[in-house]
This record gives structure tokens, C-alpha cells and sequence, in this order.
């Protein structure tokens, strides 16, 4: 026997005189037991968020930013578990809280060597000492933790024990738990572990902040060698397994918690702050490919530019994917932190059709209705078409295509900006109406709409006119069904869209998309669809400063089309017309809907608008010099005159101008006045 140099071995022989006494007072010591006042048995645990197949998207810390995950024992891999139990507590199913056996053995070693050479702790009294965050060397401490150690025994299942340790345990830093350090260490849960892998779970514990494999290679690699030589010597492992345990590399550093759909994540725990699980629809690998995509997207771009996208399946009306913006919380000079798919921004030109769909269904028009686009005024309101130039009459499905502003105008002029809304609403898409009045520039994106709220109007058409509520929680089913457009006008419109050319660079798949570029170049959007799958893309300033230069289809449109290339390698085909479809070319269309004619025709022929009075419509003429002379009268200056669709003179204060380089034959000449109000008239040079 080795001289004893110190009093370290006194708890153990204590502790075990106290079994003794204690079983010869059978009753006292049950009673004491009884009257145990145990710690709480909860405690809080990270919030997690899942995604559609149960894959971790995000976890939130708990108290002083722990990370502390719930977990079910049968979730963890049974080797790491079967490893744990072999080598701290291998009667752990047998006792009842503590191990008599264990504690004579550390107190006969302890009286042997003089020093406390293994403990007697069983994995309960660890729990008892993680509950109460009570130390692992004063008697008093020890004691404390036999007697909650035998009160857990009796109110709770070995699982419900297990499960405590496997949630609780120490693993370095402000890890608890084993899910939390498998994660952490290893960048997956612990549900398939390694025989190495587990062998370091089971060894962290048992100094957490010594044997860190980050900080200390050395110790973590021999605490790891003992356990496993413990798992060898018990038959858990092979020798072939053991050797190759021995040689797999430890974790260099600890890996970061994943993180996607952030901003979807913040709004789910919101929702349901006392939830520690949330099930989203989200798919997490088209989630981090498209997080991915967005940081490509603003590359090269303003350091305070942001972009949004969210992508959903329009069958089932689940979202797949939601990026509120690129770098959540990474870069505060592109407040990252503002979900910018729920924001309120003009939508530019992609409400136009929607416009044009419901003037199919009114009986307004037809894609080959032909339409003038001229100068046209509404009272106060003129539009002007993006480039300021007029294409004259072509047919709808030209004037969508082009994405010409006074066409779509005229046509809402007719529906009334009122039944606008209306269908806006009956798509269920939130809108924010600037000064609460619906004007005709409603239609041109003088409203506040989401990108989320665009998703759910396009993949409304995309279902032929059919409703269907997106959404992003798991479990949650279509509260609304209901017929917005009729079949026929939503495929038209889908099949107008789906005839746009694709952005340089990419294959002529049928993808129906619209793009869009809000007043001022604040917003640049793209929002498109195919036989399954809807998606859009905003790209701007969260606090709504312009871009200059920013397009829809110059930048948004090509980050759309690599959002179907991530959604899925091939297109799902659009869908057939329905049989009620009219397919017709103009000359075949009932006379009424060969071309379009509105109220706008009275307003742009105001009485105070300008009036071409030399030379008289349909004048045949003789000119004796180069230059004809034109006058007006009415309007408001200056002028712009114009020889066959070409401005010719701008800034004209006069009533009266002299035209030069007419030729022989038909000439249309045309003047606008400050207002957008024109006047022109044909005539025929000699």
C-alpha cells in the first residue's frame, strides 16, 4: 500500500460507509430519498428549424448563447452510445442511480494509491451534477448528487436519464449536448457517427476545455485513443475498426451551425415564439444553391444593392426556396437584416398581365386585338411609353411582349383601376396603395406589391387562373380555392410571356416571364413560371434609393433564368390551351375585337387639347419650296413636332412651324403638346 499523501480518497470510503449504514435503516433512507427536492427536469433548448424533409435549416442559442439541442436517444448513433455506457457507466441499466460496486472499487483504489485513480460517479449523478451545476470533488457536492441521482431513478425511464445526459453534457465553448457538438465537430447530427467520431463525443465531456480537438490536438487525440481502447477491449470493436479509428483525422476547427432561410426562420419563431420545432416547406439544398446565386447576383454591384428571391411549386403551392436578401447579418451596408421579399415595392411593368388577361375575360380584347400606341392623355395624366417613342398600332400580344406602357393604359381605363385591386386581392397579393387612391397608374406600378405577393399572383395565372395560397410551413393545407381569370385568358397571357427571347447567354426554353423597372430605376424585377415551378427575383436598394442603369431584363431577368437552372435541369412544359380558347388571327376575329378602341380616343381629343388646322387631313399638295408650313391651334407648349413618327422639332413655343425633307407620297405629321395631347393629320405631297 502506497503512503497516503493526501485526503483525496476520503469521499469515496464515506460515501461507501454511508451504503452500508444506509442499508441497515431501509426505511429512513427511502423517506429520505422521497424528500428529495429535485432540480428542474426542463430546461430550455434551441429553437430549431427544419425543412420539408426534416434537414436542419437553423437553430437559435439559448441562455448566455448556448448552443442546447433537444434530442431523442434513438436519434443518436447506438455505437457512440454503446461506447458512452462501456466506458462511463457499464451497469448503468442495472443500478438505481448509484453503483455500489463502482464506489468500492474507486475506494479501495483510492486507499491503495493514495489518489482517486477512476470515479465512482454513475451517468445519472452526472446528470444530477449537470442539472444543479454542482462541482464533481467535495463530499458535500457528491453526497447531494447520490441522493438526487437515486430520486431521478425512481421518477424517470433510463431513456428519459439518457436522453438528460445526451442533452446537458458539456462538449467546449458553449456547447451542450451531443446533437450541439456533433454539429459543431463534425458538421452533421450525431445520428451516423464514426467509431472515431464517437470515441471524441465520448471523451469531451470528461474535460470539455482540455481536451478541445481545436485547441488541444494532443490531449484530445489520447483521451479519443483511451476510449476507444475501452471499446476494443469490450468487444464494440473490430480490430480492423479499431485501427482505423486510430487513424482518422481529428476536427480542426468547429464548423458554424447551419444558417438558411434566415429571414423565413425569424418569421416562423415570430410567429410562434414558445415552439421549439419548425417544419417549413422549404427544400435546403435549392435553398443554399439560390443563397448561393444571390451573393453571385450582386457582385460588382453598390455595396448597399440587395436582391430577394423566392421560388415555389404552384401545384401544391409550397415555397421551395426564400432569400430575403444576400448575407443575412454578414453586411450591414446591405441591411442584410431586411427581408425584402415581404417589402412593399413598385412593381413596375409586372402587373401588365394581369391587366391584359382581365381584359380578355371582359371581352376588351384578344391577343391579336389590334391597339394603338399613340399619344393619349387622361385629364392631367399622360403616360409615356419606357423609351418615349410610339409604335402606332400593333397587335396586344406585340404591345405586352414590348412591355408598352399607353396600350396597357388604355385598356385599364376601360376596366377601371377599382377592378384592379379587386383582382389583386382575389389573387390574395397584399398591396399598399400611395395615397389611397387607385389611379390608372396602378398598372405601370404605382402601387406597393411584394416579391412574395408577385410569386403568388404569377403562379395563380401559371395555374390557368386558378387560386391557390402559397405557403411555408409544413402541415398547413390550401385554405382557398377559387377562379380569378378564366382558363382561356390566363393561358394566353402565359403563352404571350412564354414567346419573350431569353436573356443573352441562355437556351430558348418556354419559360412565360415578365420583367420590370420601377419609376426611377428603384426596382428591378423578373418573374416567370412553367408547367410546375414559379419564381421571382427583386433586385435594389432596401431603402428604396435608385439604381442607375438598374433594368429588370438586363439584371433580374438573367438571375431568374439561373433560378429554374438550380429549381431543375429541363423545363416542365406549359400547358395546352383549353378547348375554349379562341385562336384566331386578326382578320378571323369578330369585328369588334379586330381593333381596339376606348374612352382615351374622347380624351385625346379634347376640347383644349391641340388641333393640326393647316394643312387639313387627306390635303393633297404641291409644294413650291422645301419647307411646309403647319400650324395649330389648343394645347399647351412647348411642342414637338413630328414627319412620320420622327421628331423633327422639340421646344417649339410657336403655333406655327415650317417642316423640311418631305417627300413625294403619303406624310403623317403629328404634334404633342406639353401635356402628352396629340394631333396629326395625313396628306399627300405632289
Amino acid at each position: 500500500m502506497k503512503t497516503i499523501a493526501n485526503r483525496a480518497w476520503l469521499w469515496p470510503a464515506l460515501l461507501g460507509l454511508a451504503l452500508i449504514v444506509a442499508g441497515t435503516t431501509r426505511d429512513l433512507f427511502d423517506q429520505w430519498v422521497e424528500d428529495t427536492d429535485l432540480p428542474p427536469l426542463i430546461r430550455e433548448v434551441s429553437t430549431e428549424v427544419r425543412d420539408r424533409n426534416g434537414e436542419l435549416l437553423r437553430v437559435y442559442t439559448v441562455e448566455n448563447g448556448r448552443w442546447r439541442l433537444a434530442i431523442n436517444p434513438e436519434t443518436v448513433d447506438r455505437g457512440y452510445i454503446d461506447m458512452l455506457i462501456a466506458y462511463e457507466d457499464k451497469r448503468f441499466y442495472q443500478h438505481a442511480g448509484i453503483d455500489p460496486r463502482a464506489i468500492f472499487r474507486a475506494t479501495a483504489q483510492a486507499i491503495w494509491e493514495g489518489e482517486v485513480v477512476s470515479g465512482g460517479s454513475t451517468l445519472t449523478m452526472q446528470v444530477a451534477r449537470l442539472l444543479e451545476n454542482s462541482g464533481t470533488g467535495a463530499l458535500n457536492g457528491k453526497l447531494r448528487q447520490m441522493r438526487v441521482a437515486l430520486a431521478l431513478e425512481r421518477k424517470l425511464s433510463k431513456d428519459q436519464i439518457l436522453q438528460l445526459y445526451l442533452e446537458h453534457a458539456p462538449f467546449g465553448g458553449n456547447l451542450e449536448g451531443v446533437r450541439a457538438a456533433s454539429y459543431a465537430w463534425f458538421g452533421k447530427g450525431p445520428k451516423r457517427l464514426t467509431n472515431a467520431q464517437a470515441a471524441l463525443l465520448v471523451a469531451l465531456p470528461q474535460a470539455p476545455e482540455a481536451r478541445r480537438p481545436d485547441r488541444s490536438v494532443a490531449q484530445a487525440e489520447a483521451a479519443r485513443t483511451r476510449i476507444l481502447t475501452r471499446a476494443y477491449q469490450s468487444g464494440l470493436l473490430t480490430s480492423e475498426g479499431y485501427n482505423t479509428a486510430l487513424t482518422e483525422a481529428l476536427p480542426k476547427s468547429r464548423q458554424a451551425f447551419p444558417n438558411l432561410a434566415a429571414h423565413l426562420s425569424d418569421r416562423a419563431k415570430q410567429d410562434d415564439p414558445v415552439a421549439i420545432r419548425h417544419d417549413l416547406t422549404i427544400e435546403k439544398s435549392l435553398q443554399s444553391k439560390l443563397e448561393n446565386l444571390a451573393l453571385q447576383a450582386i457582385r460588382g454591384m453598390p455595396q448597399d444593392v440587395s436582391v430577394a428571391i423566392v421560388a415555389a411549386d404552384h401545384q401544391t403551392g409550397e415555397i421551395l426556396a426564400s432569400i430575403g436578401s444576400a448575407g443575412y447579418g454578414a453586411d450591414d451596408t446591405r441591411q442584410g437584416y431586411v427581408d425584402m421579399t415581404r417589402a412593399f415595392r413598385s412593381p413596375g411593368s409586372t402587373l401588365k398581365p394581369l391587366v391584359y388577361a382581365m381584359a380578355f375575360d371582359h371581352g376588351l380584347a384578344h391577343p391579336q386585338t389590334l391597339i394603338d400606341d399613340r399619344p393619349v392623355s387622361f385629364g392631367r395624366y399622360a403616360p409615356q411609353n419606357f423609351d418615349n417613342v410610339f409604335r402606332g398600332e400593333l397587335t396586344v400580344t406585340d404591345a405586352l411582349r414590348q412591355s408598352l406602357n399607353i396600350p396597357v393604359v388604355l385598356l385599364l381605363d376601360e376596366l377601371g383601376p377599382a377592378h384592379l385591386l379587386d383582382a389583386l386581392h382575389r389573387s390574395r397579393v397584399e398591396t399598399k396603395l400611395p395615397g389611397g387612391t387607385a389611379g390608372l397608374a396602378v398598372g405601370l406600378g404605382g402601387i406597393g406589391v411584394s416579391a412574395e405577393g408577385l410569386t403568388q399572383l404569377y403562379a395563380m395565372i401559371a395555374r390557368q387562373g386558378s387560386l391557390s395560397e402559397l405557403r411555408w410551413r409544413q402541415g398547413e393545407n390550401e385554405q382557398l380555392r377559387r377562379q380569378v381569370l378564366s382558363r382561356s385568358a390566363a393561358w394566353q397571357v402565359g403563352d404571350i410571356l412564354a414567346g419573350l427571347a431569353p436573356p443573352r447567354g441562355f437556351p430558348k426554353h418556354r419559360l412565360a416571364y415578365k420583367t420590370g423597372t420601377s419609376y426611377g430605376h428603384r426596382d428591378a424585377w423578373a418573374v416567370g413560371f412553367d408547367g410546375r415551378h414559379v419564381a421571382t427575383v427583386w433586385i435594389g436598394r432596401p431603402d428604396g434609393t435608385p439604381v442607375p442603369g438598374a433594368f429588370g431584363g438586363q439584371i433580374a431577368a438573367p438571375v431568374l433564368f439561373e433560378v429554374f437552372q438550380k429549381i431543375k435541369p429541363k423545363l416542365d412544359a406549359l400547358p395546352p390551351p383549353p378547348p375554349e380558347t379562341l385562336i384566331l388571327s386578326t382578320a378571323q376575329l369578330p369585328k369588334p375585337l379586330r381593333k381596339f378602341s376606348g374612352r382615351a380616343a374622347a380624351s385625346a381629343a379634347a376640347r383644349d387639347a391641340p388641333k393640326l388646322i393647316f394643312p387639313p387631313d387627306g390635303a393633297r399638295l404641291l409644294l413650291k419650296q422645301e419647307a411646309l408650313t403647319v400650324k395649330l391651334r389648343d394645347g399647351v407648349g412647348p411642342f414637338t413636332w413630328l414627319a412620320n413618327g420622327v421628331p423633327v422639332k422639340t421646344d417649339e413655343r410657336r403655333r406655327e412651324a415650317e417642316i423640311n425633307g418631305l417627300g413625294k407620297g403619303f406624310s403623317k405629321l403629328s404634334v404633342i403638346d406639353a401635356n402628352g395631347r396629340a394631333s396629326s393629320v395625313t396628306v399627300w405631297i405632289e
